[in-house]
């Protein structure tokens, strides 16, 4: 019986090179071409600089084109004496802004002193895309405030706490403002003319 051969034992040997068909093992060897790639981040980490990337430029845009005011400008408070009891407490609110009604509180500085604060004045009814249905003030207002017990040349601070946003969406923090006024040293009573008899001719 024939001894089995195997494939190409009868071959004639050549100087060409192998085929490139030819099984080797270093065909099984990646082939790299062109540059090499950097390696990607993880997802999550990718997702994680795309979104703080939009939340900077989303607070920062507001900031770039509005230039929306601090609230001390946005939310102007001044006071003055109108009497030696009596305080006149102003807010001038600068357009395009607005201040929550219930956000509005006053004190004075020393607590001795003592201070009343009437029914604050009505405010727009607005529902508003943070507090829902509120009372607002646009432009200004007015507050008249009582001292209780107070001494002539005493000085006293008035301080004013408020809150508000503006127009283009931008809600502040509750800010506090304080004023100085210094009493005069006494009251001057005007003399007015009387129709009582005197009690000497």
């Amino acid at each position: 019986m024939p001894e089995s051969r195997r494939p190409f034992d009868n071959a004639i040997p050549t100087n060409f090179p192998r085929s490139s068909l030819s099984p080797s093992p270093m065909d099984r060897l990646p082939t790299l071409t062109g540059l090499l790639r950097r390696p990607r981040r993880p997802l999550p980490e990718r997702w994680w600089c795309i979104a703080l990337a939009g939340l900077a430029l989303g607070l920062a845009l507001p900031a770039q084109g509005q230039n929306p005011l601090p609230p001390d400008k946005a939310f102007r408070f001044s006071a003055r004496l109108l009497d030696g009891q009596t305080v006149e407490a102003r807010f001038a609110i600068a357009d395009g802004y607005y201040l929550y009604r219930d956000k509005v509180h006053f004190a004075v500085e020393p607590a001795s002193a003592g201070l009343t604060v009437p029914p604050l004045p009505e405010g727009k009814v607005k529902e508003d895309q943070f507090f829902g249905r509120v009372e607002t003030y646009r432009g200004g207002v007015v507050v008249k405030l009582a001292l209780k017990d107070v001494k002539p040349g005493q000085q006293v601070v008035i301080a004013a706490e408020s809150q508000g946003c503006a127009d283009i969406g931008l809600c502040y923090p509750p800010t506090v403002q304080r004023v100085t006024l210094a009493l005069p040293e006494a009251s001057v009573i005007q003399n007015t003319p009387s129709d009582r008899k005197p009690w000497f001719n």
